[in-house]
């Protein structure tokens, strides 16, 4: 029996037509950055915790499960793999448009913060990183998922739990390496650090309600538009 798709939904997905080409054309991008991470290693790639110290590479590999959920929903037409995509991206897609603020934001003020002027990237591996993740899981959301059901507490909860998650490994891999995988958290002290993760946690569940504020717009849904802009009072 066919998957039938949310009322709501745009765009038929799962499907072996547009929704097939989005996610293999995500999924050839985000393999290509892993491919040019693993031509050019560095000290951090050898030391503990690997590439998987920055938070780039994490929301890529997660991205990356994100759309390889979608592809097999989509070949084999599984409302069950579907509906695990779909619950990855609501993680993975906030968590890359966060990634993309701070990364070309603070790239603006001074790149240094982020890393040493050697390990530069030419423009399209950057690109590839620091953008496309963000761009095609909010393609992916607006066009071809369902609308999110998350409300602003769990979203703030959600977000707060990957933010100091993420901190508490950074800072396992000091422990291990004697290095951060970033500049910025070497000059930061650690009432710095709660603050800047905290900022993170906000701005991520900033990121989430503007997706779905996104999606409401786009496919006409005044009641997400509204939830999204008052999202205390959706609870």
């Amino acid at each position: 029996m066919a998957h039938q798709p949310h009322p709501l939904q745009r765009l038929s997905s799962p499907s072996r037509s547009f929704s097939a080409i989005v996610h293999t054309l995500g999924l050839l991008s985000f393999s290509y950055s892993f491919w040019f991470l693993q031509q050019f290693p560095n000290e951090i790639h050898f030391g503990f915790g690997g590439d998987f110290q920055f938070l780039t590479i994490i929301g890529l590999a997660l991205a990356t499960a994100t759309f390889a959920f979608g592809l097999l929903a989509d070949l084999i037409l599984s409302p069950q793999l579907f509906r695990i995509k779909n619950v990855l991206s609501v993680c993975s897609a906030p968590l890359e448009v966060l990634i993309s603020i701070l990364y070309w934001s603070i790239r603006a003020i001074d790149e240094s913060l982020l890393f040493p002027p050697e390990l530069a990237l030419p423009f399209l591996p950057d690109f590839g990183f620091h953008a496309m993740p963000a761009i095609m899981l909010t393609l992916d959301l607006i066009l071809l998922s369902p609308p999110w059901t998350i409300k602003g507490y769990s979203a703030m909860t959600l977000s707060t739990c990957i933010a100091f998650l993420y901190w508490g490994w950074v800072e396992y891999c000091f422990g291990r390496n004697g290095w951060y995988p970033y500049p910025i958290f070497e000059l930061l002290k650690t009432w710095q650090r709660v603050v800047l993760f905290s900022v993170s946690a906000l701005l991520m569940t900033m990121s989430t309600l503007a997706l779905k504020w996104l999606y409401g717009k786009i496919n006409g849904i005044e009641e997400f538009k509204r939830e999204a802009l008052h999202p205390i009072k959706g609870e």
